[in-house]
């Protein structure tokens, strides 16, 4: 008797897409993307993880890939300035700072580099997380982030899904212009937005789910999918147990199962193989000696080693330095 009998099985429509370690992927959006961005990058795949950080709201996720399409920097007049920190209503917290000169250099930096990744990205993936927006009422603008100004500064409604629909059917096209090899992934985050209400967050799930299914029927099959991540939460994983302790995010069960289907589903088989040679080696460097003095622990420290250059030399766009720098010094540390 397996498992399977006891929960409702999501069907994962086969995109024929398969993903491998040559290609490169960006992922953008809420926090859910963050979990799937992470075990591709704890992988070695060539990952751009949120270059505006992590954006909820599907007008921002828009805003931040219209920005990378065009060579446009930000300057001191796109900032504010609030309690002593520096920071950009259109990214996260992580790229404040106490002087706008080290907010700009962070925002500009990851805003070129990004851009340059995204001209050769094979797989965009679009999480959105929630059809309510903040608009600050002193400029109309729609932020990603309200960076704990006071609430009573913004206006906060809920998008309809013909909102976002007409924001994307420009958006989409533009991008497949800017990479004409690229492919769209949306999902929606599984994370429950205790703040709208059980109805609210429900609500705002079904507007992206209508959204999300409407891009999709437009602008075709070929190029545009979706990821049933929020379908697998709320019916495979119909359980408390499979929340963290704040009762609105997946817990690393939960994320695992969803990541095993995600991988089975869309990563390509041979490049599933080598992500278990590769994963070995990131364990290898969290192993810590019972006797770092002994024979056994250099045998290791060498045989890692060629591990990874054998790895490298056969994959050259796999990255394996941080690994390697570890290990050489673990070795030049031996006695």
């Amino acid at each position: 008797m397996t498992m399977d009998k006891y929960f409702t099985q999501v069907k994962i429509d086969d995109t024929g897409w398969r993903i491998s370690y040559k290609d490169k992927l960006m992922m953008v959006g809420s926090c859910f993307s963050e979990n799937i961005g992470e075990k591709f990058q704890q992988l070695k795949f060539q990952v751009d993880l949120n270059p505006f950080g992590i954006v909820y709201n599907p007008l921002s996720v828009a805003k931040s890939l219209r920005r990378l399409l065009v060579e446009k920097p930000y300057t001191k007049e796109d900032l504010f300035e609030h309690q002593g920190i520096w920071g950009s209503f259109d990214h996260h917290s992580r790229f404040s700072a106490t002087s706008a000169e080290e907010t700009l250099e962070k925002i500009n930096t990851r805003l070129e580099r990004s851009r340059i990744f995204l001209q050769d990205t094979s797989y965009l993936f679009i999480t959105l997380g929630t059809a309510w927006i903040y608009e600050l009422k002193a400029t109309g603008m729609i932020v990603s982030n309200c960076h704990k100004f006071p609430e009573s500064d913004f206006r906060r409604f809920r998008l309809t899904a013909g909102e976002i629909v007409d924001v994307y059917r420009d958006l989409l096209p533009a991008l497949r212009a800017f990479n004409p090899n690229l492919n769209i992934v949306f999902t929606v985050s599984p994370v429950r937005h205790s703040k709208d209400g059980a109805t609210g967050n429900q609500l705002s799930k079904s507007v992206l789910l209508l959204a999300v299914d409407r891009l999709i029927t437009g602008f075709g099959n070929e190029h545009c999918a979706y990821f049933p991540a929020y379908e697998i939460m709320m019916d495979e994983l119909r359980d408390y147990r499979f929340y963290a302790a704040d009762l609105l995010h997946p817990n690393q069960v939960a994320i695992d199962h969803i990541w095993d289907k995600f991988s089975r589903s869309m990563i390509a088989e041979d490049s599933l193989l080598l992500s278990k040679s590769i994963m070995k080696i990131v364990k290898a460097k969290e192993h810590r000696p019972f006797n770092p003095d002994a024979d056994a622990y250099k045998y290791f420290l060498l045989n890692t080693l060629n591990e990874i250059n054998e790895l490298t030399i056969t994959f050259p766009y796999i990255n394996m330095e941080d690994e390697k720098m570890f290990f050489e010094h673990e070795l030049q540390e031996y006695h």
